[in-house]
């Protein structure tokens, strides 16, 4: 049999002790050569277990340290460590079965100080040099596929960055820009700085670079903009880190590369909660959540496990989207007890029987529909389900004694021009007259579009970009409000914990943003030229939209509350009776489905909404709001 068989045969790790133990002979061996050759005179001599001694216990605290445990092709510091520990413990514990074996006879006391440096080097350098060899070789093997990076931020994430990318055959580092002074000049783990943010474009042209890994999981949404649009100005290929919220929240790993998300450039920098009162509002209490497999819903699913709910109540129409909620909060939070109700919001036989059964203190009201343009022909099943339904469960929340409900509402509801506008708002007037003819704490939490919701903008454009174009926007200059998801869904249960009842919460929802320059950065994002390669194409206003939203109406002469984020709009009182008068008129007519009454009632409801019958491009006949007056 041939060498190079035999030694296939062979485990590595059977390999890798026989290489141990004959490097620990030779270093005893070496260590008591070189003592004796400060006195040649002498005799060397060696006992007759003086080695099987050595070997022996060096072999045994060499496999207590772990050392068999690491792979020659990844040998780093804490191998390093491992034998530095192994090297001295062994010359120790050498030392002592030698003294209590003979009395050191033969053995020079220097022996022990030459033998930890000459083993240590013996086992290291073999290691290293294994793992330079591999490096390199694979690094010549694939040579042609290495794209060279620039690192955009020098800080301890990008250090750690340009660490981790150095096993990862298909990055080559050539540096870092950033715009601390302190680093000008300066080298990290042998990559210079090349520059500062603003000199990106130069630098990524002298330094041949081909791609660039944003690396600034802290960055502010402002300084996240400004870093991709000197990045946008390259026209290399770019890719980020997570941000610190979304690696603490679970949903990313740290140093994880992935595509910079339009989440990225609109989200906000994050909110400040106080989470002792929030916690006070839901540890240990029985929590409903109707919608709760819809965007909103299912996180505030999510958040309100995560704070300890004594019990979760989940009530979904859709039964796919219920069997998805069920299934991740059964798999991430295995000691909640949790219930999924498949029923529709506005059976009032199904939701009493749940309340009877679960009886919740805390209940958030998230189920509606909210598809704008669709609903505008769909008066009844709008009314049906955003109005209709929340007075069941609301009617029922105060029924049974529910400490707090919490109706989930939107911007559109102020000066509503859509039917889904005007139903979210007789919703909240009915919940913020409830309010003062119950035990139960009722309040309306309002706020705009939320990033990556079901049947929002942004997965409609993601999904033309994907198919080629054109991306549609209605208007050239139709702006929106947008936060994140769970952004929006910590505001709520903030709001939750701060209310008395009978107020109108609106969230600061920062800036709004031009859904035109929303579809640009989508673009460029996706790697593509706006108007060239993927073409924009306007569509104009449908029925029922607006070019701006509102979070208040001129009349609810807002205030702050005691967070930055939140504000509260005066409570604007309607007759009981008279509420209630119409709400059963409107029910009858839901019930035979005249929808002609059913008008009328809205109408009286909300005097500054009127209708007008509008044909669409697509035959279908819609409602709009016109001619509009500054009081309901």
């Amino acid at each position: 049999m041939s060498l190079r068989k035999f030694v296939g045969f062979i485990h590595p790790r059977v390999a890798v002790v026989i290489h141990d133990l004959a490097m620990t002979a030779l270093a005893w061996w070496i260590a008591k050569m070189l003592r004796y050759t400060f006195n040649p005179g002498e005799i060397v001599s060696f006992q007759a277990l003086e080695f099987p001694i050595v070997l022996v216990i060096q072999g045994l605290i060499l496999r207590w340290t772990g050392l068999y445990r690491s792979v020659w092709r990844f040998a780093s510091l804490p191998d390093l460590w491992n034998i530095a520990r192994a090297s001295l413990l062994g010359t120790v514990t050498v030392g002592l079965s030698l003294f209590l074996y003979d009395r050191l006879d033969g053995v020079p006391r220097a022996t022990f100080l030459l033998y930890p440096l000459v083993l240590g080097a013996l086992l290291g350098l073999p290691r290293l040099a294994y793992r330079f060899w591999k490096d390199s070789r694979r690094e010549l093997l694939q040579n042609h596929e290495v794209k060279r990076v620039l690192i955009v931020g020098a800080d301890r994430s990008g250090e750690v960055l340009s660490r981790d990318l150095r096993r990862d055959s298909r990055y080559a580092v050539v540096g870092f820009v950033d715009d601390k002074p302190s680093l000008r000049g300066a080298s990290i783990n042998g990559h210079p700085v090349l520059g500062r943010f603003d000199q990106l474009p130069d630098v990524v042209r002298e330094a041949a670079v081909q791609m660039l890994l944003i690396a600034l999981p802290g960055a502010s949404t402002s300084e996240m903009r400004r870093i991709v649009a000197l990045c946008d100005e390259t026209g290399l290929p770019y890719r980020t880190i997570p941000r610190l919220e979304d690696v603490v929240a679970g949903r990313a790993q740290f140093n994880q590369i992935k595509e910079v998300a339009i989440e990225d450039l609109l989200g906000r920098d994050a909110v400040e909660l106080d989470w002792t009162s929030i916690r006070e509002t839901l540890t240990a209490r029985r929590v409903l959540v109707t919608g709760g497999g819809g965007s909103i819903g299912s996180e505030l699913c999510r958040q309100i496990a995560r704070l300890g709910a004594q019990s979760l109540i989940v009530v979904e129409q859709s039964e796919y989207n219920l069997y998805r909620i069920m299934q991740e909060l059964r798999a991430d939070f295995p000691e909640l007890i949790f219930e999924g109700i498949l029923a529709n919001c506005g059976d009032h036989v199904a939701m009493h029987k749940a309340f009877l059964e679960t009886k919740p203190q805390v209940i958030f009201h998230a189920a509606a529909y909210k598809h704008v343009p669709m609903l505008q022909a769909q008066l009844r099943s709008a009314f049906r389900n955003n109005v209709l339904g929340t007075r069941t469960v609301a009617d029922l929340a105060r029924e049974v004694g529910v400490e707090c409900f919490v109706l989930i509402s939107t911007d559109k509801a102020v000066n509503p021009t859509s039917v889904m506008g005007a139903c979210k708002r007789v919703a909240e007037i009915y919940c913020q007259n409830l309010n003062a003819h119950a035990e139960t704490r009722f309040m309306t939490v309002r706020f705009g579009n939320v990033l990556d919701s079901a049947g929002s903008v942004v997965p409609l454009f993601r999904q033309q970009i994907l198919d080629g174009g054109p991306v549609t926007v209605t208007h050239p200059e139709i702006s929106r409000y947008f936060m994140t998801i769970p952004e929006a869904c910590q505001l709520i249960l903030q709001a939750a914990s701060i209310g008395k009842g009978g107020e109108i919460f609106a969230l600061d929802m920062g800036e709004p943003v031009k859904i035109r320059d929303l579809a640009e950065q989508m673009i460029r994002l996706a790697g593509k030229k706006p108007g060239t390669e993927i073409p924009i194409v306007y569509t104009g206003l449908r029925a029922g939209e607006k070019l701006f939203e509102e979070l208040f109406h001129p009349l609810e002469n807002y205030s702050a509350t005691g967070h930055s984020k939140i504000f509260l709009a005066q409570h604007r009182e309607v007759s009981w009776d008279l509420l209630q008068a119409l709400l059963n008129k409107a029910a009858d007519a839901t019930d035979v489905f005249d929808e002609e009454e059913l008008r009328r009632c809205v109408s009286s409801l909300l005097p500054s909404f009127r209708w007008t019958e509008v044909a669409q491009p697509d035959n279908v006949v819609s409602i709009r709001r016109t001619n509009p007056e500054k009081s309901e």
